[in-house]
């Protein structure tokens, strides 16, 4: 597998790496416009755990922006990919070009380094500087979370029905 893309409230559900993202090094984080950041890690679904996880205590700016927006950012996909697939092929697969390569095409308003012009980030979302509008609960969010899920493969199989 070379590319999952997976909202952020489905991630929040999945505790353990599947055996087939395990080759996947790097990762974003996005909405349907705009890549908030890209990142590379050899094992890129614990990274995004750490981001995450590091987001309550201020230690990530992309964990901490994701927490201040709040619900709105459960729907956020997660992509992952691997730096081994055709896409990277002109870089030679290399993961350190391969994620330049990508904040070079995205300009995440996130990624500083090797990023000249970071896109703005929108208007409708809170920096991450902004006050927590939750409680900083990871298990009441994955709570939310399991909810908005049932909710949305509830509506899902309804409209199957029809």
């Amino acid at each position: 597998m070379n590319h999952v893309a997976i909202s952020l409230k489905r991630f929040l559900l999945i505790e353990q790496c599947p055996a087939d993202w395990k080759g996947l090094d790097l990762y974003l984080f996005r909405d349907q416009e705009v890549v908030f950041y890209v990142g590379q890690s050899y094992l890129a679904f614990a990274r995004v755990w750490e981001h995450l996880l590091n987001g309550f205590k201020g230690h990530s700016i992309v964990g901490r922006f994701i927490w201040c927006n709040w619900p709105t950012s459960m729907n956020f996909t997660i992509e992952l990919l691997s730096s081994h697939s055709e896409q990277f092929d002109d870089v030679g697969n290399d993961l350190n070009a391969s994620e330049r390569l990508l904040i070079q095409r995205w300009t995440p308003c996130f990624n500083i380094s090797q990023n000249s012009q970071p896109i703005s980030l929108p208007a409708s979302y809170l920096p991450p500087n902004a006050p927590f509008r939750r409680r900083r609960s990871l298990t009441m969010l994955i709570h939310e979370a399991e909810r908005a899920v049932k909710a949305e493969d509830t509506k899902l199989w309804m409209e199957t029905l029809k």
